[in-house]
């Protein structure tokens, strides 16, 4: 498979997960779509924040959690079921199971699609290099991901994801070429 942009594997990941847990193929499209975009505030961080190779401070923190609110503001102008999603995910997608996200919102009062894109999100993250990381070998990754069902994500969703990986060649693949 061409090796896809990080943001393009967040939307593969996610629609392919939303198709999974039961969205039409209409409403897994929408949040591909809407996955791709989930970061798009993050353009509005200052780069010496983005590419800090060390722990953020709190004020950094803090400055690195507006690209959620800032992704908001910038896909206001998205209207209907996409545009809803679109914000949503930019706003909540670092929500976690456990109410102790960013944001501290209860998983039940989040649509689903948004941990849908939260769990794939996190898996990419995972697996590529940061400024701050080196990339995890994918077997890490999804034991990490296991580990936190029902902490960080929806138990049912982890269990899917992790289950899509070993059996779909096409995820198995991006998972082996964006690790080495």
């Amino acid at each position: 498979m061409k090796a896809m942009p990080e943001n393009a594997i967040v939307g593969f990941l996610s629609e392919l997960l939303a198709l999974e847990y039961g969205y039409s193929p209409a409403e897994a499209r929408q949040i591909r779509i809407a996955a791709v975009l989930h970061d798009t505030g993050k353009q509005f961080i200052p780069d010496h924040i983005k590419n800090k190779p060390s722990k953020l401070s709190p004020q950094e923190f803090d400055i690195m959690k507006t690209h959620t609110t800032l992704g908001f503001e910038l896909l206001s102008c998205l209207h209907g079921d996409l545009g809803e999603k679109s914000k949503n995910i930019a706003f909540f997608h670092h929500e976690r199971w456990d109410g102790q996200g960013y944001w501290r919102v209860p998983s039940n009062l989040l649509p689903r699609y948004v941990s849908v894109v939260s769990l794939c999100d996190v898996a990419v993250a995972l697996l590529y290099r940061r400024p701050y990381k080196s990339p995890w070998p994918p077997e890490e990754v999804l034991a990490y991901l296991k580990s936190q069902a029902g902490i960080q994500f929806c138990p049912q969703l982890t269990d899917m994801f992790i289950s899509l990986v070993r059996r779909d060649a096409r995820i198995s693949a991006i998972f082996m070429e964006v690790s080495q």
